[in-house]
């Protein structure tokens, strides 16, 4: 089963946010590659680490699932959404999204600092690679098992 990693900043839409809503559309995504990986790898049912991301402690903070297949973002289509982009036509949309189920909030944040400590057990994981900027991108198996490791403990 794939693992992603997914980036949102939590002052516009955190893992509690998520875990009210319990369903959610990815929208907003506007980076062809990371749209690419939703049109073309991310499948129903794959595991997700929920990152936040430019805020005082970034991080890992919560789990969720993949619940619904691509489809077309609909905040590319209106013009009062900050994610407008009226080169996008409804009858071949630019922009995707999927559908992110909540699964459970973590005891703590996994720190971006916890994560870096972790760099040796960690290489080729695209977070701490220089310059990303990716706010969905895919995990290896052992990259989501150990991030999880590093869960605080109650």
């Amino acid at each position: 089963m794939p693992y992603w990693l997914m980036k949102s900043e939590p002052h516009e839409f955190s893992i509690d946010d998520l875990a009210r809503r319990k369903v959610e559309p990815w929208t907003g995504v506007r980076n062809y590659q990371a749209r690419n990986f939703m049109r073309d790898q991310m499948k129903v049912g794959d595991r997700v680490l929920f990152y936040h991301s430019s805020c005082p402690v970034p991080g890992v903070a919560g789990i969720a699932r993949i619940v619904g297949p691509a489809k077309p973002d609909p905040t590319q289509f209106d013009p009062r959404s900050d994610y407008h982009d009226p080169g996008s036509k409804p009858d071949d949309p630019r922009w995707l999204c999927v559908d992110v189920g909540f699964v459970r909030k973590l005891r703590g944040v996994v720190t971006l600092d916890a994560i870096r400590a972790q760099a040796a057990k960690l290489e080729g994981l695209t977070l701490l690679a220089r310059g990303n900027r990716l706010s969905v991108f895919p995990l290896a198996e052992r990259h989501y098992d150990l991030i999880l490791e590093l869960e605080p403990k109650p």
